[in-house]
């Protein structure tokens, strides 16, 4: 079979998922999840490497990309959420804020700009660097990766009547959480920063848009 990006892409979304079934469901499973966990995210890159060495990055497959990203990382976050190991806060922020920023992708296409490449609704450097750098997105899927890694880590080894590591003390699991909670609210803060860009530059898209409805509608009246 050839193997396109957007295959990609639709595989380790299944990966994300499998990694998010094995969850809870005893310490083994959850280390293979943590594994499949870590793969997703290879695969990640993966797509992204055979679309530019093979020439088939297009507007529709970086789409594709992002809404491969928005599934996984929602799914990983509600699954932590329900269990009680992050704040059903942290699913919402991660939704509300690709949200956003997919509307306001949406109409800076519709504008003729993209939200990459040389045509991008980015107009400064900053912006650029922060939301469409390699070194950004890397540092990005890191931060996931890792959360959801060590949260399925502490699921396996630390939580449950067959946690690996048993009940341990009352210090070893805060110390535990506080590192939970200190990666997952990192890569929050990680996450809204890099929309900033998108936000600042994509509004006055929004704005003209809006504009434009208005002034449709008033010469519907008239």
């Amino acid at each position: 079979m050839l193997w396109t990006p957007n295959k990609v892409t639709a595989f380790r979304v299944l990966v994300a998922v499998a990694a998010v079934v094995l969850f809870g469901r005893g310490p083994w499973p959850g280390l293979a999840a943590v594994v499949l966990t870590v793969a997703a995210t290879a695969l990640d890159a993966l797509d992204g490497h055979l679309a530019r060495k093979k020439r088939m990055a297009t507007p529709l497959g970086a789409q594709i990309d992002i809404l491969g990203d928005r599934l996984i990382e929602n799914l990983f976050f509600t699954y932590f959420a329900v269990a009680g190991m992050v704040s059903l806060w942290l699913p919402v922020l991660f939704f509300a804020r690709g949200a956003a920023t997919d509307l306001l992708r949406g109409l800076a296409c519709k504008a003729g700009h993209s939200g990459w490449g040389g045509n991008a609704m980015f107009e400064n450097r900053w912006g650029r660097a922060l939301t469409a750098s390699r070194g950004s997105r890397a540092l990005y899927a890191a931060l996931k990766c890792g959360s959801f890694c060590y949260l399925g880590l502490e699921l396996a080894l630390s939580r449950g009547p067959v946690a690996l590591l048993g009940t341990g003390s009352n210090e070893t699991h805060l110390a535990i959480r506080a590192v939970a909670e200190g990666l997952t609210w990192a890569t929050a803060a990680f996450c809204l920063l890099r929309g900033l860009p998108v936000i600042l530059g994509g509004w006055q898209f929004f704005v003209r848009e809006a504009g434009a409805a208005r002034t449709s509608k008033s010469a519907e009246a008239a």
